[in-house]
């Protein structure tokens, strides 16, 4: 884990990866938020919909992927950051891994499904073809404490 402060850039990313967060649990659903940016610029926004779209598998992660790709008009965002505000689970590490995201900054830690260190780690295990720069616990508390806040609100 990276102990050193976020840089202006970075902070920005993860206020709005908490925005869609914020986003995603007014509607409901699983509050997980994710931006794409590139050189100062947003490519691409995105919470989780798997509810809404009644799909496993619309994670914010593989929504803002998807989305950042058709806007950036190629198939591998080397040069991109994702920011999440929750841990990657193993089909969001994949899609990380195929789309050879450059860097990787995500909130909370994720101790039953996180794949960036928490139960395995896909984004950087050395047999793949490509490894993102990894930074985990990036306004972990925030991230955490939506999360909380919003499974303690249905039980």
């Amino acid at each position: 884990m990276n102990e050193s402060p976020l840089s202006p850039a970075d902070q920005a990313g993860m206020a709005l990866a908490l925005a869609e967060a914020a986003e995603a649990a007014s509607a409901g659903e699983v509050p997980v938020g994710a931006v794409i940016m590139q050189d100062g610029k947003l490519l691409a926004s995105a919470h989780n919909l798997t509810v809404a779209r009644r799909d496993p598998t619309a994670h914010a992660e593989c929504l803002a992927i998807r989305a950042a790709l058709v806007s950036s008009g190629t198939d591998r965002l080397p040069d991109a950051t994702l920011y999440v505000t929750l841990e990657p689970c193993a089909h969001c590490a994949g899609a990380i891994v195929l789309a050879k995201i450059g860097r990787v900054i995500f909130g909370a830690w994720d101790d039953k499904a996180g794949m960036a260190g928490s139960v395995h780690d896909l984004l950087r295990h050395p047999q793949l073809n490509h490894q993102p720069e990894v930074r985990g616990g990036a306004c972990a508390e925030e991230c955490g404490a939506l999360l909380r806040t919003f499974f303690q609100e249905r039980r």
